[in-house]
């Protein structure tokens, strides 16, 4: 039987139009930074070229090595800017910072991602292979809405967020923000 974490997990299950407080348990994730705007850099493309071929071979492994099968979770990202009104105000994407992650579970070891990037590499070269990394992320407290349309329709989602939602709660940003992609983030 397939394990689907989106289902389990309440940080999956945000709804559209309504920000809501959440507990995010730590999670695992296998990650790559980079650095621009992610509609022409070619690192943001390199990194998801990199981190979905291990993603799914750490999932065979996983059904094969345990005899655990769960369902690939959806690509995420960590999103800033050393000043975040370029992330929220301004939309200035040359000088936003990101992680693109999928979340694994907890049973992923080092040596799945290992026999996962030499699996990818044999199948050609794949730059950024080794940037990917396995690592705990712990959010904890955080508020989570739906988004759906276009990004470049999103800013007033995380304006609204940052500057009404958060401080009419007493609440202050203090982490990155971070998205969940529920289809395909290259389209």
């Amino acid at each position: 039987m397939k394990t689907d974490f989106k289902r389990e997990i309440d940080s999956y299950t945000a709804r559209h139009g309504v920000f809501s407080v959440v507990t995010v348990p730590p999670l695992d994730y296998l990650m790559i930074d980079g650095h621009g705007d992610p509609n022409c850099s070619p690192a943001y493309q390199e990194a998801i070229a990199a981190i979905y071929p291990i993603a799914n071979t750490v999932k065979f492994l996983s059904r094969t090595d345990t005899g655990r099968d769960y369902v690939v979770m959806p690509l995420e990202a960590l999103w800033w800017s050393e000043d975040m009104a370029a992330f929220t105000i301004a939309r200035d994407k040359s000088r936003w910072e990101w992680s693109l992650m999928i979340m694994v579970p907890d049973w992923t070891t080092q040596e799945h991602l290992a026999v996962a990037r030499q699996a990818a590499a044999r199948k050609g070269r794949v730059p950024g292979l080794d940037d990917v990394r396995l690592e705990r992320y712990e959010e904890d407290l955080s508020v989570q809405t739906l988004h759906i349309g276009p990004y470049d329709d999103e800013a007033p989602v995380p304006d609204a967020m940052h500057h009404r939602f958060i401080p009419d709660h007493a609440l202050r940003v203090t982490g990155k923000h971070h998205e969940i992609y529920l289809s395909d983030a290259r389209r």
